[in-house]
Formats: structure tokens, C-alpha cells, sequence
């Protein structure tokens, strides 16, 4: 591994509900499925998926693009093809703050990501421009050479497990190592048993029937945020699909939003967990630039295992499991017996949420910007020269963040930034330079960023820096991923990298209360933290085609 000091060196390439609001999934559980699965275990070992040993013989004897002795027929996926005419970049309302909510109608504020398409245009995770059936065939036989090498390059080729989501309509080449949600969800990966989405949904009838067919009707839970009329949109909308049960998250703070998005996949050879920055719409997993942090398989405990077995050294399945039991469901506590059934040993990520609350003593540090402080100070190197270091955020959306920078960014939230070993406290938060990354669009569709926000903070301005990513080929691959990171002044090293679903407002992060003995937050949030501690073992893979130059 590339060192340099003591750091490390990494080289850079809504209001209160009801209770019968509140209340879990309006269908059973998969509690016969999930327990069938443990019963055919006996062990930790498991065997390659069948499609996994399918993929190897294509990889002995590869596909060609004419080869006539493969099936030409369009794949399942390819038949309900949509135009693109009116999916453009689309507005994220979700992530506005309180006072530019309360302009919108309560249905639209729990909204996220809303287009003009067609409402029957509105996901079609497969494809959606028109092709002819041979240009469908070769597309198809393409999209297999490209899947008999996922395997490795998860197992190789990325150690930090970390990736781009495709994008539509760039050089092929740009897309290499990059993974979109057909491939998370492919069976190369495993035999998918069942799986839980935990996303801000858009209440879209294609949602559910894009995600059920590719778990091929395997049991899912969905994990949303919605409320009153909307979610009794959203039950109906699942309820002719038995294998679709739902779990509404408790939003008990006005104005705060169900914004995490995370799988939960179990297969019959192990269990994984995917952290991302997509929400379920097309135009995410499409159109722009998004994270994907992807987890190894983690196997089965042997039976009988109990206490802290099959943790990590960053204490991922611990955290894991306190943010699940946040949400306070019963419906959850299927899944939280399933990751502690699991061997978790082997992530080198830190795992970082938000929860709504109001916290105090030490529970303030366990969610939001202190706890990414506790992490920073418990975990990173003190770093050299460190006002030289500047702190580069990139999000795409922003919040109301008060009258000038003293109010929060350059105060409570920088110094959570900055808070990199013990030396931190004989440094001026003033001294580190702060760099935002946006794309602004003179449409106003880019960056949900109202007028009203923008003009009580004009100070905010100074800190833009525009979005260009021509190394990966994403410069116009509008960026949904949100990004933190601690880089050198040349951009050769960095002390330590965050992605996250959480955007630069107070709701996602938290502010502190009642003199900073208290800190408040409104919204569901997760990311992981990757710091070079955890990968001495590893050697660098070159990160900076994965952000914008």
C-alpha cells in the first residue's frame, strides 16, 4: 500500500403520526422462507450460485456479439421499452428545508425526484430507448460478455468495493467497473431468497413491478417514508403483488424525510448489504452520476454462534443492526436476526447514519455530524499541514444553513469536518479552506435549491466550486451522488472519504441545540466512511476518476 506518514497515503487517480399510521407491513412476513433457508444451512461454506458456475464456462468459451448459437430472443427485461422524450433531469424535492416545504402542497413534499414523463413511463430500470430486435439481441449477448467479468472485478479488481452506476449514452469505456441495479440484483451475485429496499419512495406503481420481476416474485419489503394519502396510494398500489410487503419509517420531527437508500439481499449463499445514492426512478440509475458501495458476501455464522461473533474492526454489523432498530419495527426484526446470523468480519468501511431525534449525552454521537466526529477522531491519523487539507463537499441539493457561516457550516459541521486526529484542537476551524461542489442549472431542475433559500444565504456562494468529472466521462451525467472528503492541497493523497445519501442541510446532518447539548435531527440517512486504517492491507485503487476533477 501506498504510505506516506503517519496519516496514511491514498493515492487520488411529517409531523406526529398515528399509530395506525405508523403501523408495519399490511402482509405477512417471509419469516417461512427465510426460516427454510436456515434450515438447508448446516454451516458457514457455501457453494457458487448456479449462475455464478454459468458465468465461469462463459468466461472459458466467451460470447460473441453474432454469435448465432446463442438464443436471439429479447430478454424478458427488453420488451417494455419507453421513449425518452420527457425524461429530463427531474426536480428532488425531498430534500428542501422547512421553509421552502411549507410552499408546497403536504403531497408533494414527500416527494422526491418528480418528472414530466408519462406516469407509465415514469421506471423502466431495464432500458428505455427504442431498438430493433437484432440491435435488442446484440445488446443482450454484449450485456453478458460484460456480466462474466463482474465477479472478479468485485473480487479483485476494486478492494474498496466501491462504484459509479452506469450512465446511459456515454463511451462504453466510462462505464467499465461501473454497476447498475440490473447488476446488483443479477443472479451472478447469488440465489437471491429475499430482500428488503429501503429508499424514499415515489409512490410509482413501476417501482414495485420493475423490482419484483428482477427478485424473480421473491419475497421484498419495502421500507418508505410515506404518509397518509400517499401511502394508502402506495399499499394499493402493492397489494396485488403477494410477494411486496412495506414498512413505513416513523418520521416524529415535521419536515424530515425517509432519504437513506440501502439493500438488504439474501441469498441461499450468504447475505449482503448494497449502500447507495439511487432512488428508485429511472432517470437515477440512467442519467446521472451516482455511489455504490457494495459489501463482500458475508457468509453464514455456524449454528449456535453467539456474542460478538463475525463482527468487524469497525464495528459495521454492531452499527448496522442499532440503525435497523431505530426505525422501532417489528417488521425489521427479521432482518436484524438475519445480519446477526451473518459473518460481517470482513467490512473496512465505518458505517454513518442519521436518524430523526433529539439527542443528548452520549447519544449525540452516535448519529449524523458527531458521530462522523467521534469516528474522525477515534480513527484518523493526524494529518500534517493539515490547513493546507481543505474539505470538499458534493451534493445535490441544499438546505437552509442560516444568515451567514458562523450559524453552522463553518462552526458545529466544519469542525466535525476537520476533527482528524487528536491535533484538532490547536487548530483554527477558519484556517481549513471548504469547497462545495454543485451543478447549477439555469433551469432550476439540477439542484433543488429555491430562490427564497438562495437569497437569505448569498454567503454560501463563495464557497461553489462547478461539478467536471471529463475523467470518468460524467461531466454531464448529472452528479445525485453525495460525497465528503478530506483531500491534500494537490489532490495526491486523501485522509479519509465518505459517501453518503445525506445532502448539506441541517435535516440530514443535525444541529445542536440548547447551548450544543442537544442535537436534532429530521431525516433517515446512511453512508459509509472509508479511512485508510482499515485497507493498510489493500493496495490503492485510483479514486479520482470516481469524483469530479
Amino acid at each position: 500500500m501506498l504510505q506516506e506518514g503517519a496519516h496514511g497515503k491514498w493515492t487520488v487517480s411529517s409531523s406526529d403520526e398515528s399509530t395506525e399510521e405508523n403501523s408495519d407491513s399490511e402482509k405477512p412476513s417471509t419469516s417461512s422462507l427465510l426460516d427454510a433457508a436456515r434450515g438447508r444451512t448446516s454451516g458457514p461454506q457455501y457453494p457458487c450460485s448456479e449462475a455464478r458456475k454459468a458465468a465461469h464456462k462463459r468466461k472459458a468459451s466467451p460470447l460473441k456479439l453474432g454469435d448465432k448459437s446463442f438464443s436471439t430472443e429479447t430478454p424478458p427485461a427488453g420488451k417494455q421499452r419507453a421513449s425518452q422524450e420527457g425524461l429530463g433531469w427531474c426536480l428532488s424535492s425531498s430534500d428542501e428545508e422547512p421553509e421552502d416545504q411549507e410552499k408546497r402542497a403536504h403531497k408533494e413534499t414527500q416527494k422526491e425526484e418528480k418528472c414530466d414523463a408519462p406516469k407509465e413511463h415514469a421506471l423502466n430500470l431495464c432500458r428505455d430507448d427504442e431498438l430493433s430486435e437484432n440491435q435488442q439481441a446484440e445488446e443482450y449477448n454484449e450485456t453478458l460478455s460484460e456480466a462474466q467479468d463482474t465477479w472478479d472485478l468485485l473480487n479483485g479488481g476494486n478492494p474498496f468495493r466501491f462504484f459509479l452506476t452506469k450512465v446511459t449514452g456515454i463511451e462504453q469505456s466510462y462505464n467499465s467497473g461501473a454497476l447498475h441495479i440490473k447488476d446488483i440484483l443479477s443472479p451472478l451475485f447469488g440465489t437471491l431468497m429475499s430482500s428488503a429496499q429501503v429508499n424514499l419512495i415515489t409512490n410509482s406503481l413501476d417501482v414495485l413491478i420493475v423490482i419484483s420481476f428482477y427478485l424473480r416474485k421473491k419475497p421484498l419489503l419495502i421500507v418508505h417514508g410515506e404518509k397518509r394519502e400517499s401511502k394508502a396510494e402506495l399499499l394499493a398500489q402493492g397489494r396485488p403483488y403477494e410477494n411486496i410487503s412495506f414498512c413505513q419509517a416513523k418520521l416524529d420531527i415535521a419536515f424530515g424525510t425517509h432519504h437513506t437508500k440501502m439493500m438488504l439481499l439474501l441469498y441461499e449463499e450468504g447475505l449482503r448489504v448494497v449502500i447507495h445514492t439511487s432512488n428508485l426512478i429511472a432517470e437515477d440509475w440512467h442519467q446521472k452520476t451516482q455511489g455504490i458501495w457494495l459489501s463482500p458476501l458475508y457468509p453464514r455464522l455456524p449454528q449456535g454462534t453467539t456474542g460478538s461473533a463475525g463482527e468487524s474492526e469497525t464495528n459495521f454489523k454492531s452499527d448496522l443492526i442499532s440503525y435497523l432498530m431505530a426505525y422501532n419495527s417489528p417488521t425489521l426484526k427479521e432482518w436484524i436476526d438475519l445480519i446477526q446470523e451473518h459473518d460481517l468480519s470482513e467490512t473496512r468501511v465505518y458505517l454513518l447514519g442519521s436518524t430523526p431525534g433529539r439527542y443528548q449525552g452520549s447519544d449525540k454521537e452516535k448519529w449524523g455530524h458527531l458521530r462522523l466526529r467521534k469516528l474522525l477522531k477515534e480513527h484518523a491519523s493526524s494529518i500534517p499541514a493539515q490547513e493546507s487539507w481543505p474539505v470538499v463537499g458534493q451534493f445535490s441539493s441544499i438546505g437552509s444553513l442560516g444568515a451567514d457561516g458562523s450559524k453552522w457550516l463553518c462552526s458545529e459541521f466544519q469542525e466535525s469536518l476537520v476533527a482528524a486526529g487528536s491535533s484538532v484542537t490547536s487548530l483554527l476551524k477558519c484556517d481549513v479552506p471548504i469547497h462545495l461542489v454543485c451543478l447549477l442549472d439555469a433551469t432550476g431542475g439540477s439542484l433543488p435549491y429555491s430562490i427564497q433559500t438562495a437569497q437569505k444565504q448569498l454567503w454560501l456562494h463563495s464557497y461553489f466550486h462547478k461539478w467536471s468529472a471529463e475523467v470518468s466521462g460524467r461531466s454531464h451525467a448529472i452528479p445525485h451522488i453525495k460525497t465528503y472528503m478530506r483531500p491534500s492541497s494537490d489532490f495526491q493523497k486523501i485522509a479519509w472519504f465518505l459517501v453518503t445519501s445525506a445532502n448539506l442541510s441541517k435535516a440530514a446532518w443535525g444541529a445542536l441545540e440548547k447551548n450544543g447539548t442537544q442535537l436534532m435531527i429530521r431525516s433517515y440517512e446512511l453512508g459509509v466512511l472509508f479511512m485508510p486504517s482499515a485497507f493498510v492491507t489493500l493496495s490503492l485503487c485510483s479514486c479520482r476518476r470516481c469524483h469530479g476533477d
